[in-house]
């Protein structure tokens, strides 16, 4: 029979070994952070109806999605975004609570992205949200534990980039234009196409102040104090509120302490049309995308059939490993088991040892050795699979522990 070289689709990819070890240990990390902050786990399914990511959604375009049918003809999909599958899930089964619910997530999202775009398809996500909370302090808490979860993850240089959705929205409304040009001004501003916006508004003949501004925000970004330049530029009220929002926010991210981790973008408005506050992006050496993403979506819920504010995040684990990697920045993982490699004479006792190990609390791999194999050809097995050491049993009763990088050929 001819044999043939099987390996993954495009945009999709196995991970095992030291590289699996190090994104379980990163995982159960930064898992153990969210629950520090209160927050309850969930699962929801890897697949949802369609209707749950559609076009009134906001979330991810249809063209994206992977969509198939069930035995009924129903349109389903794999999901591509965590959020609103948990607000479908929050309505369902929390349409009587009337105080904030905290949940957390980990699990795989699919988008059917072009190949030119060098992402991968499938990607690892955990997040948190905090849904039926509508304050600035649950705003905080959000970019807090952003924050908090980067530095557990051991990263020293990073920036957890806050914008503004109803700042944008706000002037949008004042200057009155239609949806398909607010859609390609928004385009413009989020893709920091200066000669773009500049074209546009040319043609829009708005007041100078909405023009200056507008033109401006693309270059909006940087510390606190460019809160205090936007809020010179404009009288519109919406937007002057939405201002004052995020100086809150500012004030209650110096009680935590992280306040120099954060800077402000009001050019950042979101990708993601069910956003409505605060949004986030969280940056750092050696990855092109943003390790971290979230925001506020007040009317997101409203979809399911129960409206409530809602915040949250989640963190891009696959690019936050490959910034960890780049920056040479270890992340610890457990110690890989003992080998207990025994001669056919001494079965038994490996075999006893091994329980021994495990009731302990420790890993133990069994292998009976092979006469025509060397001891160097076990350490060299050992060390490619991130064992611990080899525990010999040798035929003639003697018992000894080998580090694998002890034997020579």
């Amino acid at each position: 029979m001819e044999q043939r070289l099987l390996h993954t689709p495009e945009g999709v990819r196995d991970i095992y070994s030291g590289e699996y070890a190090r994104k379980k240990a990163l995982q159960e990390k930064l898992h153990r952070v969210i629950e520090s902050y209160g927050y309850c786990d969930i699962e929801t399914p890897t697949f949802e109806y369609f209707d749950v990511f559609s076009r009134e959604v906001g979330t991810i375009p249809s063209r994206d999605l992977y969509k198939f049918f069930d035995r009924e003809g129903n349109t389903l999909v794999l999901r591509p975004d965590m959020t609103p599958a948990i607000a479908r899930a929050y309505a369902k089964y929390f349409s009587e609570e009337d105080l904030g619910v905290r949940l957390s997530y980990m699990g795989n999202t699919y988008i059917n992205n072009s190949s030119f775009q060098g992402r991968l398809k499938e990607t690892t996500q955990l997040g948190a949200e905090l849904l039926g909370d509508g304050s600035v302090e649950a705003d905080a808490e959000i970019t807090a534990m952003i924050v908090e979860l980067l530095l557990k993850a051991g990263l020293k240089d990073f920036q957890v980039s806050i914008g503004q959705v109803e700042f944008f929205r706000s002037l949008l409304l004042e200057a009155g234009v239609d949806e398909t040009t607010g859609q390609e001004l928004k385009k413009l501003i989020t893709n920091k196409n200066n000669f773009g916006v500049e074209n546009l508004l040319e043609e829009l003949h708005l007041n100078a102040e909405l023009t200056d501004i507008f033109k401006s925000l693309p270059q909006m970004f940087g510390n606190v104090e460019i809160l205090d330049r936007a809020g010179s530029m404009t009288k519109n009220k919406g937007a002057l509120e939405a201002i004052a929002r995020l100086r809150t926010l500012y004030e209650i991210l110096k009680k935590y302490g992280y306040e120099k981790y954060v800077s402000f973008d009001l050019g950042m408005i979101g990708s993601y049309m069910y956003y409505t506050g605060v949004i986030f992006r969280a940056y750092t050496f050696g990855t092109g995308d943003a390790i971290v993403k979230g925001g506020r979506y007040d009317q997101l819920l409203g979809h399911f059939g129960k409206p409530a504010a809602s915040v949250g995040f989640v963190v891009q684990i696959d690019q936050l490993l490959n910034a960890l990697s780049r920056q040479k920045i270890e992340v610890p993982t457990e110690e890989g088991p003992m080998l207990l490699l025994y001669e056919a004479n001494r079965r038994d006792e490996a075999i006893q040892e091994a329980v021994k190990l495990r009731n302990e609390g420790g890993k133990a791999a069994l292998m009976m050795r092979r006469s025509d194999l060397e001891l160097a050809h076990y350490a060299a097995y050992a060390k490619r699979n991130d064992l611990k050491g080899i525990l010999y049993f040798a035929e003639n009763g003697e018992t000894k522990q080998i580090q694998p990088q002890e034997v020579t050929a």
